[in-house]
């Protein structure tokens, strides 16, 4: 009787210990699952490796110029391999238009397509270190707020300072102002008046 009861309980607790095995096994499967979040629709963030600013005089008179800045490994990492000087001409009037690229990727990524298609969520941003030599005005529009991927500089006396051009992101809470929402990029070009 004692061994038919020492079976029993034996084999109880075989049982248990291979149900905290089972167990066991089953949680530490999952902990190594990696849990994969679908990215949500115009949420994912962008890296942009290059911003091209083509500057088009409005009178007709000057060349068209272009001004770079590239940074093909992103943020971090390598120093620029391009960061032009903004150079232009006194009392002028130039029509901008800003192109944003991956260039990390082949083909390149233009992800300006991605900030038209997203404009309602996008919002340029133009701080001038000589205040009143350079003005900018946004042309372009969401319907509602200003974009800044086209844009108006007046240029007027000869002097020398930055220009620091920001794209913020703003999902939800763009309002044409600077304050709210994510930087996706910032640049302070040097910019010289001749």
């Amino acid at each position: 009787m004692f061994n038919k009861n020492n079976n029993k309980m034996s084999k109880k607790i075989n049982l248990v210990i291979l149900l905290m095995l089972v167990m066991a096994v089953s949680i530490q499967c999952k902990k190594d699952d990696p849990i994969v979040n679908p990215p949500i629709q115009g949420e994912e963030e962008e890296l942009i490796t290059t911003m091209n600013l083509e500057f088009i005089d409005s009178a007709g008179v000057l060349t068209n110029q272009t001004f770079s800045f590239k940074d093909p490994d992103g943020p971090g990492g390598n120093a620029p391999t391009v960061f032009d000087t903004i150079a232009l001409s006194a009392n002028n009037t130039y029509n901008v238009a800003i192109t944003l690229l991956n260039e990390s990727v082949s083909p390149a990524e233009d992800i300006t397509v991605e900030v038209l298609n997203e404009a309602d969520e996008h919002f340029f941003c133009f701080e001038p270190s000589v205040a009143g030599n350079c003005i900018v005005t946004r042309t372009d529009s969401d319907g509602q707020y200003e974009i800044g991927l086209a844009s108006k500089w007046n240029v007027l006396t000869i002097s020398q300072g930055f220009m620091l051009i920001k794209l913020k992101h703003q999902p939800g809470v763009k309002n044409g102002t600077c304050s709210p929402g994510e930087t996706d990029i910032e640049i302070n070009f040097p910019v010289k008046i001749q």
